[in-house]
Formats: C-alpha cells, structure tokens, sequence
C-alpha cells in the first residue's frame, strides 16, 4: 500500500469521526433523556442521507430523528416507569405477537390470529409497530385508509381496513428510520370509533432489540396491566429457532422479575405440524416449560411465498390457532387443558423417539 493510499484512508477515517462526533451531539442535543438506541439510529440516519445528499442534510435528518423520538417518548409512560397499563378499549386481551428467531413468521401468526377472530364475527385491532419498509403487514389491507393525527408530525398511525372486522394501524414516518422511541404510545393506535373485541399487536422481528429494554417504543405493550396482556412467542420447529427464542426469553426474564411486563407464556411453532424427532430436545429450560402447550400453525406454500395479503389467511391456518383462542376466552369452546397437555406429550415423546 502506498503512501498516498494510506494518507487518503486516514483522511476519509478522521472524516467519518468527526463526522459522527457532530451528529451525535446534535442528536443529543434533543433531549438529555434520549437513550442511547435512539441516539444511535438518529445519527445511523444523518450518516446514510450525508452520504447521498452531504452534511448539511445529515444534520437536518439526525436532529429531526432526535427531536421526534424526544417528542414521542415524552407522551407516553416513562421508561423507567413501574406503572401498570389501562388497556381499557383494547379488548378482552391485548396479545403481542413476538419474533423468538430470524423470519419466524410472527407477522402471519398475527395476521392467522387476527382472521380466525373475525371469521367469528370478532372485532379486531391489528396493530404493527415495525418500519414500514420492513413491515411484514405491508400489503395486509386492500386499500389505505386514513391517517391519525401522531405524538410528532413527523410520526403518525394510518388505520385501514383488512376486512368488516380487522382495523389494521402501522406506524409511519417520513425520516429514514424509525428508531426504537419514536413508536407511538399505544393510545395513539387506538380507534377513534367503535368497539374493539381483541388486540394482536406485531411486534415481530424487533423481538430481540426490544427486550433489552421492553419499556418503550414497542415494548410498551408487553406492559403488565388491565385487560391482561398475553404475549406469544413465534419459533420454527428446529434448534437454532429454539436456542435463539431462549435468548429472547431471557432477555425478557429480567424485566419480568420486576413486574413491569408479562412475559410471553404461549409459544407458537410456525411451519410445521408436530415436533420433527429429536429437537424439543434441545429447548432451553425457558422454552421447555412452553412446551406442553404449544401450538403449531403449519406450513402452507402459497403463504410461505406470498406473506401476508389482503386475502384471509388460510383456513388450515386459523383452524390451528382456535383452540388457543378458546383458551383465553376470547371464542366459545376449547379442548380440555388436560387433554392438549397429554396430545403435546404424546407429540414430543414421539419427535424423540
């Protein structure tokens, strides 16, 4: 390497940090409360548009990152807060549906859970807080609704209809990226007419980021509070899907310790029928003692290719989570508990044979 070469990389290096160094004080500058993942994505943000537009745009970009995500986390419960949430017109049950591994498929379960409710003539609010381009629910509705006034101009929900009885909200914002603080507080998603039999919230694939500090953005519908929340948790039927749900489910243990949230007691096997042999072997002891009661939606082709469209999901699929719902009370008749457990045995004895 020549002299020039390395000269020209140190100059380009001593950029880039004073580079980052200048947005990052900008993004502090917001607010001194902002924490550090919004902190982060701000300045991520400043950095991708300096790149393609110059400093000048990277500075706007950063500062109004910062300064939405400032304006959204102070309507909300405090991050620190121990307080227990209203989930008064939300429904019977508010039920985020988590990520426990990479392309787990928690935005279909959502979206199964969602339809076999309205197949019953159920009420629903289908919530999504991912960013829009990565938003498994992106075409879940036929047409756009309207949309809500937000916590931010630069944040808002739009609400659209799925069918006569699903209301779909996802989060939106015109700035490149939303970061963990700027999803709106739950009340922002909450319809403006109307009552609402149940909420499924996808949470999906922020899973992970979100249980390091499940108290905001996102996480702030796994607060404990009244109706009660019922948080599932989306695996694959195989080893790397189960150690990494155990990681997620430790993550989240901490916080469960101090009563703040409630931790995801149902897990639900996407893609498959029954334990193929040998793997409920390698749970983790956090998901092992979910085990018994799992529910597994299996795989369909058309699904596995299209995701989630405006069409219902298909019916295999809904029929598989119904007797969860029965459990909750959220439709009329389930199967014994004491009958489910002894199919699940029979199911993981047989898988380890």
């Amino acid at each position: 390497m020549t002299t020039e070469r390395v000269d020209r990389d140190s100059e380009a290096a001593g950029e880039l940090e004073h580079c980052d160094r200048t947005l990052t004080g900008l993004a502090c500058r917001s607010w001194q409360d902002l924490p550090t993942a919004d902190v982060v994505a701000a300045v991520e943000a400043g950095e991708l548009t300096t790149a393609s537009q110059g400093a000048a745009a990277g500075q706007r970009v950063t500062s109004a990152t910062a300064t939405s995500a400032a304006a959204v986390q102070r309507q909300g419960l405090p991050p620190l807060s121990d307080a227990t949430a209203d989930w008064s017109g939300f429904g019977e049950a508010v039920i985020p549906v988590l990520s426990g591994s990479p392309g787990a498929g928690a935005s279909v379960v959502a979206a199964v859970l969602s339809d076999a409710l309205s197949s019953l003539r159920q009420r629903v609010l289908l919530v999504d807080t991912a960013e829009p381009p990565r938003s498994g629910l992106a075409t879940a509705a036929a047409a756009e609704g309207p949309v809500l006034p937000g916590p931010h101009e630069s944040v808002r929900v739009r609400q659209s209809q799925r069918d006569d009885n699903i209301l779909l909200a996802r989060v939106e914002t015109d700035l490149p990226v939303l970061t963990p603080g700027m999803v709106p507080p739950p009340r922002f998603f909450k319809p403006t007419s109307g009552s609402i039999d149940a909420t499924i919230v996808d949470i999906g694939h922020d899973a992970w980021r979100m249980a390091t500090h499940p108290l905001a953005g996102s996480g702030a519908w796994m607060r404990t509070g009244s109706p009660p929340v019922r948080p599932i948790v989306v695996c694959r039927a195989t080893r790397p899907s189960l150690l990494h749900t155990e990681q997620v489910l430790t993550r989240l243990e901490t916080w469960n310790a101090t009563g703040a949230i409630t931790p995801p007691a149902q897990l639900v096997v996407a893609g498959a029928k029954k334990w193929p042999a040998g793997i409920p072997g390698g749970a983790g002891r956090r998901v092992a003692a979910l085990l018994d009661e799992a529910v597994f939606v299996p795989h369909d082709p058309t699904t596995e290719l299209s995701g989630v469209t405006d069409e219902p999901t298909p019916k295999q699929l809904r029929t598989a989570v119904m007797s969860l719902l029965g459990r909750w009370n959220l439709i009329a008749g389930s199967a014994p508990a004491s009958s489910r457990r002894a199919t699940a045995r029979r199911s993981r004895k047989e898988s380890q044979a």
